[in-house]
């Protein structure tokens, strides 16, 4: 593959460009990165590519025209702006949830502090407050162990997302990957993880936990998902098989 494309997909590229270097914007806002760590990237409609930050580039010198094309398979398409870097050193992983998860259109991976606190324990999030039961369906996963560099983390996300509600895992000695329908929804789940993570924390510091009954959280989901909003608000579809529909990120 080179990187000639109709007009039709090059349009759909140039805008995952700004929109995946906007969002790395977000991280830094939010706190969830330090230095040059953490990755956004988008999938490009109507075509098998994403684009995803260059690997150990500062966020203050990210642009639309330094992110990095790829296709599914993880590759640079050459002859593309952006394509004499090296890509993210999380490429690979973020290639196979594309590949395996066809829903999904946006994927991140932050060493936000207390989710990864929780990703050092091995230790889920468990769904102790109504936002949480919001946002994730229940509990954050977490998944194994896997050493970058090849997709085993992206095998990870797979094999602990699929059929789950959570758009978050916590990958065990790591850190959070979050995907989305969009770019924007993977931040949000992002920035959201981070704050439960935070929040539950800090509640199990003070006093024993208050589990939220299934049902509960059950209920709080399905209005959240599905009623919480605006009426013309585009709905998520779900990024994991037989996971249930979820809504689109409000702002």
């Amino acid at each position: 593959m080179s990187g000639s494309f109709s007009d039709d997909v090059q349009s759909a590229i140039d805008a995952i460009r700004v929109d995946v270097a906007r969002l790395h914007g977000e991280l830094t806002r939010y706190g969830l990165v330090v230095w040059t760590s953490g990755n956004v990237s988008g999938r490009v409609p109507g075509a098998d590519l994403f684009v995803i930050k260059p690997s150990g580039v500062s966020y203050d010198e990210l642009a639309p025209e330094n992110m990095i094309l790829c296709d599914l398979a993880g590759t640079v398409v050459p002859d593309t702006p952006g394509s004499e870097r090296a890509p993210s050193s999380d490429t690979a992983a973020h290639a196979y949830v594309y590949r395996h998860m066809p829903d999904v259109g946006g994927v991140v991976h932050t060493h936000s502090t207390y989710a990864t606190a929780w990703a050092a324990r091995g230790e889920e999030i468990p769904c102790v407050i109504t936002g949480m039961a919001d946002e994730f369906g229940g509990a954050v996963p977490v998944g194994p162990f896997a050493i970058i560099g090849d997709d085993s983390i992206g095998r990870g996300i797979v094999e602990t997302l699929t059929g789950h509600r959570s758009r978050a895992v916590l990958m065990q000695n790591h850190g959070p990957f979050t995907i989305g329908a969009t770019p924007r929804d993977a931040v949000k789940a992002a920035v959201m993880v981070e704050d439960v993570a935070r929040t539950v924390h800090l509640a199990r510091e003070a006093g024993p936990l208050i589990p939220i009954p299934p049902e509960a959280i059950d209920r709080l989901y399905d209005r959240y998902q599905n009623v919480y909003g605006q009426a013309d608000d585009a709905r998520r579809v779900p990024p994991a098989q037989d996971a249930p529909a979820q809504e689109e990120i409000y702002a």
